[in-house]
């Protein structure tokens, strides 16, 4: 518990934390911190225009995310989660730009992942994840390598492992089915 109020802090305080999730360790950040964001894409060397996922403990949490979604569309997701499926969704008026990458979807997700799933409880909403990688390089699969490479760049990093997927999770559009991500 101190280790989520120490993450959860750092988070209300504009900071960049690590944390493990389904498949790889993630950076997260506050979605509707714009500071926090850019810090934590240049700290990736990733171009804002690429988006965010958000991955919450609850559906609810991402609510104000999604634009007026239509209860009988969103089956397919809501019947994934939580889990390791991510989802665009039509984005909400105030979903951030520097999120979404100036695009009218939204990618979010409902985890299952104990320790992301805490954190996204403890913290009361969702948080960004993205893959605790600089850009164009594999995605790190353990606290000692996110240590080796994010050590004293982020500003709390949560203890624990990932959960048993091989890769991150796959991404598919909820109006088209398509899979953008495999």
């Amino acid at each position: 518990m101190i280790a989520l109020r120490r993450a959860v802090r750092a988070l209300r305080e504009g900071g960049v934390i690590a944390y493990p999730t389904e498949a790889v360790w993630g950076l997260g950040c506050e979605p509707l911190n714009r500071h926090a964001v850019e810090r934590l894409l240049a700290i990736k060397q990733r171009d804002w225009r690429k988006g965010v996922i958000l991955i919450a403990d609850t559906f609810e949490q991402l609510w104000p995310f999604i634009a007026d979604p239509n209860t009988s569309k969103l089956e397919p997701a809501l019947a994934s989660w939580p889990g390791p499926a991510t989802w665009l969704m039509p984005a909400s008026a105030i979903a951030p730009r520097w999120i979404t990458g100036g695009r009218d979807r939204i990618a979010v997700r409902v985890t299952a992942h104990p320790i992301a799933s805490a954190l996204c409880r403890a913290h009361g909403g969702p948080i960004v994840s993205t893959s605790a990688n600089r850009s164009k390089r594999p995605a790190l699969r353990s606290r000692l390598q996110v240590e080796r490479q994010f050590r004293g760049v982020v500003d709390d990093i949560v203890a624990g492992e990932v959960g048993g997927l091989a890769r991150p999770t796959a991404i598919r559009d909820l109006e088209t089915g398509e899979v953008v991500r495999a």
